[in-house]
């Protein structure tokens, strides 16, 4: 029977990986990868060597048949995203929807996503937590903040270096300007750094030092 694995890959520093991923990667047929150059270093760099196909945001709803069609013709074969867990706001639903309708067994590795240590470290309670991923850029963005602004649970959102500036001035916007916030950037990376403080403290400090690498934005449910 066909088998379908989602192995989570390191965030940032490559020892996060498991023993289990490890021996995942060496025994599976195919690697369907977000970008085959990043998984390719990665394979290479625990000197494996797979066929690595390419499965991305881009190609994903016009390559599910085809993929589909691959995972029946292997006995195992593994999905990977560039870093973090497949499908946490990274392609992968798709294909695991498709996989269960189809009779196709699904496995998922434990492993990183860059939410769990930045809400952890955050300081915010975390026994129950809201995660938004990429909140919309334009059409909806504006609701989606008016509905944020009133939960009383810790909210985790995800957000490019470029754009924090101006999501931490909207945190401030529709939720006020003494709202605690946890920026969480460049997780198990060598530039790690959390910066805590309220929306307008932490927003200053960006303003003076644009920030580089991976985001994560915790918020402080509304009290």
């Amino acid at each position: 029977m066909a088998k379908l694995i989602l192995v989570p890959t390191p965030i940032g520093n490559l020892e996060d990986i498991t023993l289990r991923a490890i021996r995942i990667l060496k025994e599976t047929d195919l690697v369907f990868a977000e970008d085959t150059r990043t998984t390719n270093r990665l394979l290479k760099h625990f000197e494996i060597s797979k066929p690595a196909i390419p499965f991305h945001a881009h190609n994903e709803h016009r390559s599910l048949a085809l993929t589909i069609d691959r995972i029946r013709a292997n006995k195992m074969c593994v999905l990977v995203s560039d870093a973090g867990t497949p499908a946490i706001s990274d392609p992968g639903y798709l294909l695991v929807r498709e996989c269960l309708k189809e009779g196709i067994e699904i496995e998922c590795l434990p492993g990183p996503a860059a939410l769990i240590p930045a809400v952890v470290a955050s300081g915010f309670p975390c026994d129950k937590f809201v995660f938004e991923g990429f909140l919309p850029h334009k059409k909806g963005r504006q609701t989606r903040w008016k509905i944020l602004a009133e939960e009383e649970r810790t909210i985790v959102l995800y957000e490019s270096p470029h754009r924090l500036v101006k999501c931490l001035g909207q945190i401030g916007e529709f939720m006020g300007e003494d709202r605690q916030v946890c920026v969480a950037r460049e997780i198990t990376k060598i530039y790690e750094e959390y910066k805590r403080g309220t929306t307008m403290e932490v927003m200053k400090h960006y303003e003076e030092h644009p920030p580089k690498g991976e985001i994560v934005i915790v918020i402080e449910g509304k009290k």
